[in-house]
């Protein structure tokens, strides 16, 4: 039947079979090939996506304290002669993402969007390929289809820049790991709160009073993370004027003790918590503050034991002490206002 249609078209089986060789044939390879390519870049960057979402089991890498003792870093599983060791900056970077429940959700979540936009740029670069290819081989003008494209775009993109914008600031947000859900951030603009979503166009950011902040990816000009990688407790304490400075800084050295030898606090605790010394002196009196280094959203939680410590060192010690203020004194949501 497929002879005799042929044979009803052309003059001869040769005249069919150069029609066919010359543009059918084209047409389907260049769909064979399009689709094949297509399909294989799809998968590639799809295994990509979701071998860096899985991630591998982070081996912290202890090597041995050098002799003057640093501050220990608690990591589970590691091997330690010493209660003090050094970790290199590569085990450090691996314990903390260890540490942190949020990271493979986080890296997960990076991974999955970059290879979505990935995989929807190949299908749209490619099938605009083909199309202008098979346009080409059936004998059509393309020049000024493409004119006409381009001038369109041109008048889409910017009637839609700001949209644009927000989707390209969105993209290079998750792939530089700025902040992800979960992370405190200030985004400025009095922006200050708890990441609960992350798209490619709107960042949800609750703060601490409850309110829900809608804002665009393309209006986030500066980012400030609280709780990523690592993350510092500051205590500040004051003392009335003519108080012996020795007498504070051993109550508070005892009260650091306190934190470090508590079980349920040490394990936030990537440093030993020290004394400052007297950072202020005014009217009001002397302010001491204590510090340290933790993990990740746990500043704030270290930080109200170590002002409960303080003061009840400072009182046993017979020493009148109340709260000063701490810089950047900020909540994470669902925390519970520290306490004095």
């Amino acid at each position: 039947m497929f002879e005799s249609l042929a044979a009803s078209v052309f003059d001869s089986a040769e005249d069919f079979w150069a029609w066919f060789l010359d543009k059918p044939l084209t047409i389907i390879l260049i769909l064979l090939f399009g689709t094949i390519a297509i399909g294989v870049l799809r998968r590639v960057v799809t295994a990509l996506a979701e071998g860096i979402a899985a991630g591998q089991k982070p081996r912290a890498v202890v090597e041995q304290a050098d002799p003057v003792g640093a501050p220990g870093i608690d990591v589970p599983g590691a091997k330690r002669r010493r209660k003090n060791v050094l970790m290199t900056p590569q085990a450090l970077a691996d314990a903390l993402v260890a540490a942190n429940p949020r990271a493979a959700e986080r890296r997960a979540q990076r991974a999955r969007t970059v290879g979505s936009v990935l995989n929807s740029t190949i299908n749209v670069v490619i099938g605009t390929v083909m199309v202008l290819w098979i346009l080409q081989v059936i004998g059509m003008n393309i020049a000024p289809l493409i004119a006409t494209a381009g001038v369109a775009g041109v008048a889409i993109g910017f009637g839609a820049q700001t949209l644009v914008k927000d989707f390209i600031s969105g993209i290079f947000l998750l792939i530089e790991d700025q902040f992800g859900v979960g992370d405190n951030v200030d985004l400025g603009g009095g922006v200050i709160g708890t990441v609960e979503a992350m798209g490619l166009r709107l960042t949800q950011v609750r703060a601490f009073d409850g309110t829900l902040w809608y804002v665009r990816n393309g209006e986030i000009l500066r980012a400030g993370n609280r709780t990523q990688e690592w993350s510092r407790a500051v205590a500040s304490v004051q003392v009335p004027l003519g108080t012996d400075v020795d007498a504070v800084r051993a109550a508070l050295g005892r009260a650091a003790d306190r934190i470090k030898d508590d079980p349920e606090l040490a394990q936030h605790l990537l440093e030993t918590p020290s004394v400052r010394g007297v950072d202020a002196v005014d009217g009001a009196g002397l302010t001491f503050t204590l510090h340290a280094q933790v993990r990740p959203a746990q500043q704030w939680a270290v930080a109200r034991s170590l002002r409960v410590a303080a003061h009840a060192e400072l009182l046993s010690a017979g020493i009148v002490a109340r709260s000063a203020p701490t810089p950047t004194e900020e909540h994470a949501v669902g925390d519970t206002p520290g306490v004095s």
